[in-house]
């Protein structure tokens, strides 16, 4: 896969994962430490952020590839899931929805919220059928006889 495409939807990313953290400063619910003094799931998805500064400077330094970026995208597209779609989601839609007067600023920052988990889940299939590329032309690299 192209670097440039991986480094823009890492950024992508990125930028859509630091609006939902500030729709949950705006609306003031389920929000952690650094906001309030509790540490809470909110205090601990702010651990992506230097994940994703560690992967990149890994990943230009050739130390990481599309696997770690495929575990790190499915993983949050997986947290997100279970936190605000899942039976147990300690976030509902109505958590966010309901918050916002006018309501249409609600339904904005769900949309957020979709396109956010979305694009999580589109990049980990990108990056998985990349790792799998990889895998495939290093395994046949290796081969001996051919």
């Amino acid at each position: 896969m192209n670097s440039t495409v991986l480094v823009r939807l890492t950024y992508l990313a990125a930028f859509l994962s630091l609006g939902h953290h500030l729709d949950h400063a705006i609306r003031g619910n389920h929000v952690g430490w650094p906001l309030t003094g509790e540490v809470n799931v909110f205090t601990f998805s702010l651990a992506i952020y230097p994940a994703i500064l560690i992967g990149l400077l890994l990943y230009r330094a050739g130390r990481v590839g599309p696997g770690f970026w495929a575990f790190l995208s499915g993983g949050g597209a997986v947290f997100l899931s279970i936190i605000h779609f899942s039976p147990f989601a300690i976030e509902p839609p109505g958590d966010i929805i309901d918050l916002y007067d006018p309501p249409l600023l609600g339904w904005f920052a769900f949309g957020w919220l979709l396109v956010f988990v979305t694009v999580l889940v589109v990049t980990c299939l990108i990056e998985v059928r990349s790792w799998w590329q990889h895998r495939a032309g290093a395994s046949r690299a290796i081969r001996p006889g051919q």
